[in-house]
């Protein structure tokens, strides 16, 4: 008999990549948000997804600095097992009337955020991902008042992905539009005959719960991409910028919800 929530399960289950949710987030994320060719947004949509009515080429590229744990809270006093960065792309959806935002593209730092996203249905690559931290004492940081300047990259790949900075203007009631809806993912795993079939193939969606937000800043924003032989972002180079956001956030993730699971048989 093994335990354990993820692979590898062993006799305790201690040697688990990741512990069972509920897992709790807390961290700072700079959201940039611009228009991208709309038919490059589509094509990111497998059916029955459909483009979003208004603003179809709308996209976020996110950048998040996160500390993360499970109910022990034993991940905050061994911080390698709690700390990480991750870059995502979301675009916006509509599935059967409904509109959600659809992370396409994502990248992270450690492995037990890869395999926690891949159960989540997030598509998560490993990466090198930085951005600048606001400082509160001393000059090696922006402040968090008009003026302060943050910069982000990731990468991946040995690769220079996306470039990106943020200026702060003001304040602002929302970090934007694009990732403030439910999320829509793919739950997807090939077969192991390796004929074309999906031993995993589910549509779901999820929400946290439990969210805190702290004051949200706005301003001018940024955002290059590059070319890559692995990688398919310049699809979605921005056309025009919308504007960016830093905010400091928290939240928690216990359960999604399946919406269509494919018939293998």
């Amino acid at each position: 008999m093994t335990e354990g929530f993820m692979f590898p399960r062993s006799a305790t289950g201690r040697a688990s990549l990741v512990p069972p949710p509920p897992w709790h987030y807390s961290g700072q994320m700079l959201t940039i948000e611009y228009r991208a060719d709309p038919a490059a947004v589509a094509e990111l949509l497998p059916a029955p997804l459909e483009p979003a009515d208004d603003d179809p080429g709308a996209v976020a590229v996110i950048w998040a600095d996160w500390q993360s744990c499970s109910d022990t809270y034993d991940e905050l006093l061994d911080p390698v097992r709690s700390q990480y960065m991750e870059t995502f792309v979301v675009v916006r959806c509509k599935y059967q009337g409904q509109l959600y935002s659809r992370c396409v593209y994502i990248w992270v730092d450690k492995d037990f955020a890869m395999v926690r996203g891949h159960h989540q249905g997030y598509p998560k690559k490993m990466g090198e991902l930085y951005l600048t931290r606001a400082v509160r004492a001393g000059k090696a940081g922006p402040r968090l008042q008009p003026g302060g300047r943050f910069g982000a990259t990731c990468a991946a790949s040995g690769r220079r992905l996306i470039d990106a900075t943020f200026t702060i203007e003001g304040e602002a009631d929302n970090a934007g539009f694009v990732n403030a809806l439910p999320m829509l993912h793919h739950r997807l795993m090939p077969a192991i005959e390796g004929d074309g079939t999906d031993s995993l193939n589910e549509l779901v969606t999820m929400r946290g719960f439990d969210a805190e937000v702290g004051p949200c800043y706005s301003g001018p924003a940024t955002v290059q991409v590059y070319e890559s032989p692995v990688e398919e972002l310049t699809r979605l180079a921005p056309l025009e910028m919308i504007g960016g956001f830093w905010r400091e956030v928290g939240t928690s993730w216990k359960a999604g919800t399946t919406l269509e699971r494919r018939n293998l048989s």
